[in-house]
Formats: C-alpha cells, structure tokens, sequence
C-alpha cells in the first residue's frame, strides 16, 4: 500500500494527505452531532464513572540508603 503511495506524483499526493485530513476534521465534527441525535450522549453520572477508572498517579518520596527522605 505504501508503495502505491510512493509512486503517486507530488500534487496527487498532497491531494491525498489533504483527503485524509479533511476526512478526519469532519469524523470529529459530525460525531459529537451524530451523539446528540441518537442520543449517546453521557450523562454526568457516565461521565463520574469514567473519572473514576481513570489511573491516578501518586508521587511518592523516595528515601534514601541512610533512611531519610528526598
């Protein structure tokens, strides 16, 4: 596939790099359209528990060899 893509010309590959771009700033666009008229779209009690799965991360001093911390 990539080399069908290497033989193409300069411009018809901007031209396709183009496409594909265009192609992904609609998806985004019309997807959250698309929630809100099929009705997916999260509540807020959806939206607590995703929070909630999220890893969190602690920082923790670490102590040296003689015990004492940072």
């Amino acid at each position: 596939m990539f080399k069908a893509y290497k033989n193409l010309s300069p411009n018809a590959r901007l031209g396709v790099g183009v496409a594909v771009l265009a192609w992904g700033a609609a998806g985004l666009y019309l997807s959250d359209r698309a929630e809100e008229k099929f009705g997916f779209k999260p509540t807020e009690q959806d939206k607590e528990e995703l929070r909630q799965m999220t890893p969190h991360i602690v920082a923790v001093d670490r102590e040296d060899k003689d015990g004492k911390s940072g």
